[in-house]
């Protein structure tokens, strides 16, 4: 009892320096909750893509469960109801914040490359200087799949800081296999894909289109779906635990299915063993953390790119104005989305060069982040024009106290067509326990491999490695291969889970898929709420920019002023035409009452659910 109340304590504390913070800047994000007939709640909330999964999150937390347990039953109903976007034949990224200790950690949970790779194992599918026609064929044979990484990862977050059972939690999902639910917009629509339709007439593909097509016939919106084979797997494991998956029979189907390759193409096949699965391990990492405008932006560091690129790009963007908009740097102006673009531009050209798993690759993340380093870089950002062409810098040398020379570096690989059918889902319990949850199969549908018997999924992850190894050591043209294939590697991901707190407290969660768009999604969202003072739902509605590499194309959305537009254009920019980017998934708790407010994102089905302490059980 003692414990508790001094935890009430010094969270009312906090809450009121928050409070005098907030009032002496007129910092928004505490009040970004109060959309028209938004209710704030205290007892929990559960932002998901898909209704069903959040019901079954919210479930858990009426049940007595925390954020950290309702965060493993989400993700598991995500793959009966989403498995175009993720699932346990997949891998992601966690960010957990720990209200008891006021702790915040990451878990990694990401695909690893078999021992057997090489870094020149994608060079069959490279079709003259970039394999954007050989993309397609790896992506879907099983020389892409990683060793998946969810279950282990679930796995550990649950025995660490869960308070469920492990059946406990997967049952749920198994329920909803093996019962069936409606078809959705989406799937409807992700039915469509051709990936889902390589290979016709090929076994190893034809097992995904004897579910999601059935006797030839595209599953349509309110068809009841029902999964028996999935639901057997996820009793299997419910019953038996993770090692379930990594060893025996289901183990044994996954490395049969992944030495499929599309063709008759051998370089294709996968080169997973047993022993690969086997021996993968979920970690647990420290965040990467950087500071915006008196807030503390928390997210997932290598092997993704995401916390670090976030931060970058948020730390460039600083010494502007945004926001005021008697200076021009309202929200979509010519002169706000032109800064953006241009830290865009440079966060994601230091990216390509310097950003790979830490484990492998010495990753100069106290160099990228340094503020020296940051105003270098920031200090080539103008308003009123465009950068005619960008590179990478070199962070090494702020490393440490010292700023030594700089070293000439190589342009990264060209950006590929990566997938953008990831999912992300936010869960915040009634004792302030968040989880900022990304999960992905990499494209839609992964591979297209379904292994047979078992209902799920297998990842096309490894395609986000370079497909041309990139190591350099002349030093006239240095670059380290941060992302280049090796045995056990982790490749390189744009997931962004982050969370964004105030005086030491939460105050907002997010997250989104998209491919390398994902980045700049999540720091559009922190702008809106931190800049432009925007309510979650408005936030997540807002329309979008982004720019995934030095010297490409901006992407943006339908929504912006077409005048804006025109004005970027008239700087040099190249503006693609608009088409929708990520689907943000977000949970704002207010400071100074301890509301909790979610927004979904209307781009993809989008759903919330929200639960008063009186709906709890104790």
């Amino acid at each position: 009892m003692g414990v508790e109340l001094t935890r009430r304590v010094r969270r009312a504390a906090v809450r009121l320096v928050c409070c005098i913070l907030l009032a002496a800047t007129g910092s928004a994000v505490a009040a970004a909750d109060r959309g028209p007939g938004v209710p704030g709640v205290r007892g929990g909330v559960v932002a998901t893509s898909q209704p069903e999964a959040a019901r079954v999150g919210a479930e858990v937390l009426r049940a007595g469960g925390n954020a950290i347990d309702a965060a493993v039953a989400v993700a598991f109903a995500l793959n009966v109801v989403e498995p175009q976007s993720s699932g346990i034949g997949g891998g992601g990224f966690m960010v957990i914040h720990l209200a008891d200790g006021d702790r915040t950690v990451t878990v990694d949970s990401r695909e690893a490359a078999p021992a057997a790779a090489t870094p020149d194992m994608f060079m069959p599918f490279v079709k003259g200087d970039v394999p954007v026609k050989g993309f397609d064929g790896a992506s879907t044979s099983g020389v892409s799949v990683g060793v998946p990484g969810m279950v282990r990862g679930v796995a550990l977050a649950l025995h660490r800081w869960g308070t469920m059972s492990w059946s406990r939690v997967i049952r749920p999902a198994a329920e909803l296999a093996g019962k069936g639910f409606r078809v959705g917009p989406r799937m409807a629509e992700s039915v469509r894909s051709q990936r889902l339709g390589s290979e016709p007439g090929n076994p190893a593909y034809d097992e995904a289109r004897k579910v999601f097509r059935p006797g030839g016939k595209r599953l349509e919106r309110g068809d009841l779906l029902v999964r028996p084979d999935l639901a057997r797997t996820l009793n299997l494991l419910a019953e038996k635990g993770p090692d379930a998956f990594y060893t025996g029979p289901i183990a044994r189907a996954i490395v049969a299915t992944q030495r499929h390759s599309r063709g008759e193409a051998q370089a294709g096949r996968g080169r997973m063993t047993l022993d690969d699965l086997a021996g993968y391990r979920a970690r647990v990492r420290e965040p990467v953390t950087g500071r915006y405008r008196g807030y503390t932006v928390k997210g997932m560091g290598p092997p993704s790119s995401g916390g670090l690129t976030v931060i970058e790009i948020l730390k460039m963007l600083r010494r502007f104005p945004l926001g005021d908009e008697e200076a021009g740097f309202g929200f979509g102006t010519t002169r706000t989305l032109n800064t953006m673009v241009e830290a865009m531009r440079l966060a994601f050209a230091d990216r390509a060069v310097w950003m790979g798993d830490s484990d492998y690759v010495d990753v100069p993340a106290a160099g990228l982040l340094d503020d020296g380093y940051i105003a270098r870089r920031s200090r080539l950002i103008d308003p009123e024009a465009r950068l005619a062409h960008v590179t990478a810098d070199d962070p090494r040398p702020f490393e440490s106290a010292g700023t030594g020379g700089r070293q000439r570096i190589a342009m990264g690989p060209e950006p590929l067509r990566k997938g953008r059918n990831t999912t992300h889902f936010v869960v915040v319990d009634r004792d302030g326990n968040v989880v900022s949850y990304t999960n992905t199969v990499e494209s839609a549908w992964g591979t297209g491999l379904m292994v047979p018997g078992y209902g799920f999924m297998l990842n096309n992850e490894l395609t986000d490695f370079n497909f041309r190894p990139a190591r350099d050591r002349d030093p006239g043209h240095f670059n380290p291969g941060a992302n280049d294939v090796a045995g056990g590697k982790r490749p390189r991901s744009s997931m962004s889970p982050v969370i964004l707190f105030r005086g030491g407290e939460p105050v907002a969660a997010y997250g989104s898929p998209g491919g390398s768009t994902i980045i700049d999604t999540v720091v559009d969202m922190t702008l809106n709420l931190i800049d432009h003072h925007m309510t979650v739902q408005e936030a997540i509605d807002a329309p979008r920019i982004a720019e995934t590499h030095a010297n490409g194309p901006v992407y943006r959305e339908i929504g912006f002023d077409a005048g804006a537009i025109r004005g970027l254009e008239a700087l040099g920019q190249e503006v693609s035409d608009p088409f929708e980017l990520g689907s943000v998934q977000a949970v704002v708790i207010d400071p100074a009452t301890g509301l909790q407010y979610g927004g979904a994102d209307r781009r993809r089905v989008g759903a919330t659910r929200s639960l008063r302490r009186a709906d709890l059980s104790d």
